[in-house]
């Protein structure tokens, strides 16, 4: 469960772009995100029903509680564009390669694959879940084992690699601080661990197995990232390589060199299949948090806490699309797609970062709060994790303020200005603001339902 909710083939062009040294960057981002994430989430899911919001609610304040679990859902708008720009790019090697860096085709995909979404959502639809899973062997294993194998080949006919393997290469060239920007991207790849820690009550032995649970999914997670990344970096240059059409260009150059090329809208579908899966699920489960929370606090007018005679929250979806329609359109007016792409990235991991760095907080304190509180799960040297992984995710806010160097020179002022104002006007300023101008009349409880904050697993 967690390797599917975690791994996927989209990162792969943006860590193709470094080469051999994809793995070091890999590595580095699992030993103090991931890890820490997973063990941390786990002792608190253990101890503490109603997900992220009733942990930092207990370990620090109602309000800090609120605010994380709109981060939780708030990312989620910024997170679709960049989903669904990886969509179009990719669909449109099932019709016309050279539409994958258009803008118009891009904000045109994301607007009409959103708004499906939304009414598929709002249908009630069950079997969502159920269409994500099989989505991780339809559209990441299945097509991730086939672009390792035909790369391998590649390279066993004799072909140089497009980027250099030698050993001078494990390490990414230093050139300041915006050469390593994109090592922030690998923060949000990772980031979904606590969604699956709530199932740790059911393990016969979580103070075991779970730890063993959580060591063979960060394997399985580092190869499914890992050796497609190198694959695309052995077969399309660097300089060639599109941030949301890179895994389509590296299928497409593999399967030229067997005369296979027919295959490669096959691909597309079954990525876009997985990708699509996906949505739903992320559709489905941090709204629905949001308003469950939302009801019994208060925090949200109540216009967007009604509900369809389906019970889905479906004013809160219409009104996180208008906003993703306005982001998405974004796509039509700019130059590069792949820097609109990597501009949502940046802007989705800062968002969902911070409510990491609210629920390590909430962790140390509930630990030193409630010590004999019981916990099916207790995490070796907590405070230690929880320090590494604040450090971790603080650094990896602050630098993704830096433009990295390989998107090119560009106005420094002007990305810094989009990437903050989108992380805090949406991060800070717009829950403040809902916290800030909320009535008493806006609270309509609801015990029986309980709390959840976690996406659909």
């Amino acid at each position: 469960m967690t390797t599917s909710s975690v791994a996927s083939l989209r990162p792969a062009p943006t860590m193709a772009v470094y080469g051999l040294a994809c793995v070091f960057l890999y590595l580095v981002p699992a030993l103090v995100f991931l890890l820490p994430t997973s063990l941390v989430s786990a002792e608190l899911a253990s101890g503490w029903k109603g997900g992220v919001y009733n942990w930092v609610a207990r370990g620090i304040s109602k309000p800090a509680g609120f605010f994380a679990v709109w981060c939780q859902f708030a990312m989620t708008i910024f997170y679709y564009p960049s989903l669904l720009g990886y969509v179009a790019s990719t669909l449109a090697y099932v019709f016309d390669p050279g539409l994958a860096s258009n803008g118009l085709w891009t904000a045109t995909v994301i607007v009409v694959a959103y708004w499906s979404g939304v009414w598929v959502s709002s249908r009630g639809t069950k079997g969502v879940a159920g269409l994500a899973s099989g989505g991780l062997i339809i559209g990441t294993l299945v097509p991730g084992v086939v672009l390792v194998v035909l790369g391998f080949v590649f390279l066993g006919q004799g072909n140089a690699p497009a980027a250099p393997m030698d050993a001078g290469s494990l390490l990414p060239e230093w050139a300041g601080l915006a050469s390593l920007v994109l090592i922030v991207n690998n923060f949000l790849s990772y980031s979904g661990m606590e969604m699956n820690a709530v199932h740790v009550s059911s393990l016969r032995n979580p103070a075991k197995q779970f730890p063993k649970a959580m060591f063979l999914a960060m394997g399985l997670v580092l190869l499914i990232f890992i050796l497609p990344a190198l694959a695309v970096s052995w077969v399309v240059p660097a300089g060639e390589l599109s941030l949301t059409a890179g895994v389509m260009q590296a299928f497409d150059a593999v399967f030229a060199q067997f005369g296979w090329q027919v295959l490669t809208p096959v691909v597309g579908v079954m990525l876009v299949m997985a990708s699509l899966g996906g949505m739903l699920t992320w559709l489905a489960g941090p709204s629905k948090g949001l308003l469950l929370i939302s009801r019994q606090e208060g925090y949200l007018p109540p216009v967007l806490q009604k509900r369809n005679k389906h019970g889905v929250q479906q004013n809160i979806l219409v009104a996180q699309g208008l906003v993703t329609t306005v982001i998405a359109l974004l796509y039509a007016f700019v130059p590069d797609v792949s820097s609109t792409y990597w501009i949502f990235s940046v802007i989705t991991t800062q968002v969902y970062l911070i409510m990491y760095l609210l629920m390590f907080v909430a962790a140390v304190r509930l630990r030193r709060k409630e010590p004999d509180h019981p916990r099916g799960y207790r995490a070796p040297m907590l405070v230690g994790l929880c320090g590494i992984g604040f450090a971790a995710s603080l650094a990896a806010l602050l630098v993704g303020f830096i433009p990295p160097s390989q998107l090119g020179s560009g106005n420094t002022v002007s990305y810094v200005l989009i990437v903050g104002g989108g992380a805090l006007g949406l991060g800070l300023v717009v829950p403040f603001l809902f916290y800030r101008f909320r009535k008493p009349h806006w609270r309509q409880p609801e015990p029986e339902d309980g709390v959840t904050a976690e996406p659909a697993s």
